[in-house]
């Protein structure tokens, strides 16, 4: 009884613990990453090109359709004849122009990084020759939304004329997300394994079924990471990254305890697989944030 009341204390006491260490990560109503649309164009010629994303409703974040008063044009760095070209397009589903236009002829990207419109319609003016190019209707799919258009055989036409010619398509990059989701599981898994030898934990037996623990738990862990990501972003990744490392944490100390118990050669004490999970996924979360902001490919 008495040394099951002091486990329970230790779990207690580690669990305030990290709540109290890592307070600071809170997520605020209007702070972090915000979803986004970019829209890459294959095959792109070098004529003159803007692009812009119109949108059902009249505004999206601070992003507003021109009510026809001449102080609420937001022109900014365009010039006017490209805004009016944008401004006075009559889109045939009555879609609105929100005054943000990109120059797409360079780069052949188009991202809107701040509450872009969903759904929307593409638009791309071609000035030279005072013609466009329109899309149907699409609606973003994740938090970062990536479409591809392919513009081999695409015919800008002028205002008047406003059959679709664009056609988009995800272009969401899967395999990289489950390679980065493998290199995040991976170096989790070094990182304890490196813990674990300086906790004295040398027996194979030991090392194995650590190492055997770390991969199941991680890989439960960054498979949720990439739907959290996938659906609500990076600060939401951020926040239950914490979350589920505290899970993770427990997950291990029960599973450490029982297994190194029941298939190693030595009796090994509770405290000390509490305290190997605590530091063990302590220091992995602290390198999993320096490597996010490091090296945010991986994540």
């Amino acid at each position: 009884m008495r040394k099951r009341i002091g486990r329970q204390a230790v779990l207690f006491f580690l669990l305030v613990f990290i709540t109290f260490f890592f307070f600071p990560v809170t997520a605020r109503a209007d702070i972090g990453p915000k979803p986004s649309v970019t829209i890459t164009f294959k095959n792109m010629g070098d004529e003159t090109c803007y692009g812009t994303l119109l949108s059902e409703s009249a505004s999206t974040g601070p992003a507003r359709a021109w009510d026809g008063d001449a102080a609420h044009k937001e022109i900014g760095n365009l010039d006017r004849e490209i805004w009016e070209a944008f401004a006075y397009y009559q889109d045939v589903d009555g879609y609105y122009f929100l005054q943000e236009v990109w120059p797409c002829s360079e780069s052949k990207v188009l991202c809107w990084g701040y509450y872009p419109p969903n759904p929307f319609k593409i638009l791309l003016y071609y000035p030279e020759t005072d013609t466009y190019a329109v899309s149907g209707i699409y609606e973003r799919y994740a938090f970062d939304s990536y479409f591809s258009v392919d513009m081999d055989g695409v015919v800008p036409t002028p205002a008047g004329t406003q059959t679709p010619v664009l056609i988009a398509k995800k272009n969401y990059n899967y395999a990289g997300e489950f390679l980065s989701l493998l290199i995040r599981a991976a170096i989790t898994v070094l990182i304890e394994l490196g813990i674990a030898l300086l906790f004295g934990f040398r027996q194979k037996c030991q090392l194995i079924l650590i190492t055997g623990v770390n991969i199941v738990t991680q890989i439960i862990l960054n498979v949720m990471l990439n739907i959290v990501n996938y659906e609500s972003g990076f600060l939401a990744f951020m926040v239950f990254y914490f979350w589920g490392e505290v899970i993770v944490f427990f997950i291990e100390v029960v599973l450490h305890n029982v297994l190194l118990n029941r298939f190693g050669e030595k009796p090994v004490p509770f405290w000390k697989t509490s305290i190997y999970a605590l530091v063990a996924n302590v220091v992995s979360f602290i390198c999993g944030i320096y490597l996010a902001a490091e090296f945010p490919v991986i994540f």
